[in-house]
């Protein structure tokens, strides 16, 4: 599989399998129908990943200007912290206003689904290159 074919595979499944789980937990959590639950799941999903897109864009146009471009750990904290940051920023009104909730009880929400999404993505990603294979990034380097 092409690296650009992988990326794309890899992103639907994930997000698809996050609809799945996050809509119905949604739905029992906040006493709504799968339907509406469900959509909203997808909304969040699509909004993490067009703030994924623009997010780094921005952070990459920024690093290019940098006169030190390495990717410090101070700067992958960085990134981590203005991409979840922002996203809460883009989260939480939707899901205060879809669910019909406080802000306070929206951003709770919004961090048990980041804590959430921490642990499904390590998981996922372990299924994923075990079903899929590694990545050539991943390989061993053969010879000298």
């Amino acid at each position: 599989m092409s690296p650009r074919v992988r990326r794309v595979v890899q992103a639907v499944l994930y997000e698809v399998g996050a609809i799945l789980f996050v809509g119905p937990v949604l739905g029992v959590v906040f006493d709504e129908s799968v339907g509406s639950s469900l959509a909203l799941a997808t909304v969040l999903s699509t909004i993490a990943l067009a703030w994924n897109y623009v997010f780094n864009g921005l952070f990459e146009r920024w690093e290019s200007r940098q006169p030190d471009r390495r990717r410090t750990l101070g700067r992958r904290l960085a990134h981590g912290a203005g991409f979840e940051g922002g996203l809460v920023l883009l989260l939480v009104p939707v899901i205060a206003w879809w669910l019909q909730i406080g802000w306070l009880q929206a951003l709770i929400a919004d961090l048990a689904l980041l804590a959430f999404f921490f642990v499904y993505a390590v998981a996922f990603t372990w299924c994923f290159d075990r079903v899929f294979g590694l990545p050539a990034s991943a390989q061993p380097r053969h010879g000298g």
